[in-house]
């Protein structure tokens, strides 16, 4: 690996963290297509999907514990929730991780521009309106429902080495009903625990190349830790609108290169 190309890798790492602090999202849905077309498009380099995948879920676990410690620090994780999501997402993902190693990677990128069109979808669709008789941070929310979005994600985030948060955000909004602040930090606790799953499916099948995976994941923490100190200066339409215009941009580039291979 050249230096050019390990600076560059650094830079990347620190983008996706950065969005993942901010929007709750594991930082999969920037690092996947900026690791896919910046490389080659500075001419230095490339990496296949596989590869992507790998580097990618190793830095959405470092982006994602970085960030739900943040955010915990200003009450916006609800404990219960994340639990429940984190266990059932971590199962699935694993299981995710490891199948992805018998599955070409034009599957694999199939299932990528499926999820993200999904969440593009769901983000037009209305959230109800939250139970405000006790603290969001606080509040119940069905576990039943809540495991089944969390182990479907889960699965489908393990195949192509996203956290899969950026499905899971619009998920936990219009189907669980969680508001956005809540469902930013208990995201991230949720693919925390996912990301480990899947970064070990990834590591015992020797899916991970070391140092592009270093390079990427140096600038993890601290731009997860700004992320989360600039999203709580957002207003909630605000951190929306924002999520909405990164989930519907890589749709369309993702969708673009699938069709056009």
């Amino acid at each position: 690996m050249s230096l050019l190309l390990g600076g560059v890798l650094v830079v990347l790492g620190m983008v996706g963290a950065f969005v993942s602090g901010l929007l709750g999202v594991g930082g999969a849905i920037v690092m996947i297509p900026l690791l896919l077309y910046v490389p080659p498009l500075l001419g230095i380099g490339g990496f296949d999907v596989k590869e992507v995948a790998a580097i990618t879920m190793v830095q959405v676990f470092i982006a994602a514990v970085s960030g739900v410690i943040a955010h915990g620090r200003r009450r916006a994780v609800n404990a219960r929730l994340a639990a429940t999501g984190g266990l059932a997402m971590a199962a699935t993902s694993l299981a995710g991780a490891i199948a992805s190693l018998w599955i070409h990677e034009m599957w694999l990128l199939m299932v990528f521009a499926l999820m993200v069109t999904l969440a593009c979808v769901l983000m037009f669709v209305p959230a109800p309106q939250p139970d405000v008789a006790a603290p969001a941070e606080d509040r119940e929310y069905s576990r039943t429902l809540t495991a089944t979005v969390a182990g479907g994600v889960g699965f489908a985030a393990g195949l192509v080495g996203a956290g899969g948060a950026f499905l899971l955000v619009p998920l936990l909004l219009v189907v669980v009903g969680v508001p956005i602040r809540v469902t930013i930090g208990s995201s991230l606790a949720i693919t925390a625990l996912a990301a480990t799953a899947g970064f070990v499916g990834k590591l015992v099948t020797g899916q991970i190349p070391l140092l592009p995976t270093l390079a990427v994941v140096a600038a993890a923490a601290p731009g997860a830790q700004l992320g989360a100190v600039v999203s709580r200066r957002v207003p909630p339409l605000g951190l929306r609108v924002a999520l909405c215009v990164f989930i519907a941009t890589t749709a369309v580039r993702v969708w673009v290169d699938l069709l056009w291979r």
